[in-house]
């Protein structure tokens, strides 16, 4: 069974979602069966990075409101992401444009690596304050996660890639996607948000069983005791 997660690496809410479902995926018992695609989904495809601006900044300036009421929104998500185990330091978040990081996660696909390198980019932008756009940066992080720097490095001095993260942007809009994270469960049902892992956990039960009864399955058990 395909879940595939369509987020982008500078959405805070695609981060915590993205704890949400990991803690369901854990509490799955045929979780071994699920297959988890990230799709590429860029919150600002035209951003041009502006040295020294802040997030709150950026966002105040995007969205029309003062860059007080900027930093009042961040601390509430600050807040969220805590109840979910993470660290948000939005005060040190660089804005950039994330297209390169996007293609670093196909590359990481194609190497069996797409998850490591997904959680590895949200925790450099959220946690750690590093520059998600800076080619240097994007070559370290790779490597940090397993891949050869030089490939990363010739990904990066091309356009590889570019074609599958536009591809997976169009097709956002194709499944009703108007905003991420936006989770698409076997192709049937489709959840919006960083909902409760409760929530993931109900999705993924009922994608399964119907799944499994349309396919004519008639039954079978794990070695760890799902049926």
């Amino acid at each position: 069974m395909k879940v595939e997660i369509w987020s982008d690496v500078v959405c805070p809410f695609c981060y915590i979602g993205k704890r949400n479902f990991e803690k369901a995926l854990a509490a799955f018992p045929a979780r071994e069966k699920v297959e988890v695609v990230w799709r590429s989904y860029q919150l600002d495809p035209t951003l041009q990075a502006t040295p020294g601006r802040s997030l709150h900044e950026y966002l105040a300036a995007r969205k029309g409101f003062s860059t007080d009421h900027a930093r009042q929104m961040g601390n509430y998500v600050t807040g969220v992401a805590r109840q979910a185990g993470l660290t948000f330091n939005l005060d040190r978040a660089v804005v950039a444009n994330t297209r390169d990081a996007h293609r670093l996660i196909h590359l990481a696909a194609a190497r069996g690596l797409q998850d490591h390198a997904k959680e590895r980019l949200l925790a450099a932008y959220f946690t750690e304050g590093r520059d998600v756009g800076d080619h240097a940066t994007l070559v370290q992080l790779g490597t940090d996660i397993g891949l050869e720097a030089g490939d990363v490095q010739q990904l990066l001095a091309s356009d590889a890639y570019a074609d599958e993260v536009q591809t997976d942007q169009d097709e956002a809009g194709q499944v009703g996607a108007r905003g991420v994270p936006f989770f698409v469960f076997g192709e049937k049902y489709a959840l919006s948000g960083a909902q409760p892992s409760e929530e993931f956990l109900s999705a993924l039960q009922q994608t399964w069983e119907e799944t499994r009864a349309e396919s004519g399955d008639g039954g079978f058990c794990t070695t760890d005791g799902a049926c």
